[in-house]
């Protein structure tokens, strides 16, 4: 019979926890306003406890950020593989997409965007997100699933979509939620790239 795994050390549950507390208090509230002083209270700790996580606030921020992309591209991914075809795939992807990002607040996406620092996290998610919906099309095309289309400029597309939806952006135009706004662009994806679909007369490579 093998060991079983050794617990995790204290202080690693610990700081575990307080990534987890850190990052539901940035979803509903934003972090820019906060000093470390505060943060030190509303998560009943000390400022060196916080130190324990990273040197500065911004560190902390992009550390948070980076622990919540984390987490979300792993749930998202999970379900993802437990998914059937590809089209389910895509459907599944962007429906998990939408209920990782529903906690997040306006405050947060804003603060997340308007910090350099975090906006590079922010943005490399969201391209691996259009990289990610680029194999799913790729795929589809292959296996005769999805009609030919040009996959990186669909991806692209999504991507930026993607953007648009986490900023707040296509709400504000449309008035749709977020996860009004997932379920319409997936709709739109499945049924513009359906194979059973008349193609148009001249594909994007071909113009």
């Amino acid at each position: 019979m093998s060991a079983s795994r050794p617990p995790r050390p204290p202080q690693n549950a610990r700081r575990a926890e307080l990534l987890d507390r850190l990052r539901d208090l940035f979803l509903a509230e934003g972090f820019a306003h906060f000093t470390l002083d505060e943060l030190a209270a509303r998560l009943h700790c000390s400022k060196s406890t916080l130190y324990t996580l990273a040197g500065s606030k911004e560190q902390l921020a992009v550390r948070v950020v980076a622990h919540y992309f984390k987490g979300a591209t792993g749930a998202i991914e999970r379900r993802v593989e437990a998914a059937g075809d590809v089209r389910e795939k895509v459907r599944v992807y962007l429906e998990a997409a939408a209920e990782a990002l529903r906690p997040a607040s306006r405050e947060f996406i804003e603060d997340m965007a308007a910090n350099l620092a975090t906006r590079a996290t922010y943005e490399a998610n969201a391209q691996a997100a259009a990289d990610r919906m680029r194999g799913f099309i790729a795929e589809g095309v292959r296996q005769g699933v999805f009609r030919e289309v040009h996959a990186g400029f669909v991806g692209e597309m999504v991507g930026r979509t993607i953007v648009g939806i986490q900023r707040g952006e296509i709400g504000e135009r449309t008035g749709l939620s977020d996860a009004a706004a997932f379920a319409a662009l997936s709709q739109f994806l499945l049924g513009g790239l359906s194979a059973e679909q008349s193609p148009a007369e001249c594909t994007v490579e071909e113009m």
